[in-house]
C-alpha cells in the first residue's frame, strides 16, 4: 500500500470480512462515523496516526513497516539466510 486511498480501501475490506458495520469500528476507535467512512472511500486527505491505529486495532490489524522494493526473489533469500540459490 502506498496510499492513503488504498490503506482507507484495505480497512473496509477487513471491517467487511468481520461483519463490523462502521459505526461498531468507529465507536471502539473513539473516531466519528463519519470519518471512518470518508477514510474508507478516500474521501480525507489525512486521518491522522492516532485514528489510523486505533482503527487498525479495533479490526485486529497492524501497522508494519518495509523498505520500498524490499521483496526479493526466492533465491536473494535464500542467500540472505544463508543458504544457496
Amino acid at each position: 500500500m502506498q496510499t492513503v486511498f488504498e490503506l482507507g480501501e484495505a480497512v473496509a475490506v477487513r471491517r467487511r470480512s468481520l461483519g463490523l458495520k462502521q459505526g461498531d469500528v468507529a465507536a471502539r476507535a473513539g473516531v466519528s462515523q463519519e470519518s471512518l467512512s470518508r477514510f474508507e472511500r478516500g474521501k480525507l486527505a489525512e486521518f491522522g496516526s492516532r485514528k489510523l491505529l486505533a482503527v487498525l486495532a479495533a479490526l485486529g490489524m497492524e501497522l508494519k513497516f518495509a523498505e520500498v522494493g524490499a521483496s526479493g526473489s526466492l533465491d536473494e533469500l535464500r542467500r540472505e539466510r544463508g543458504g544457496r540459490p
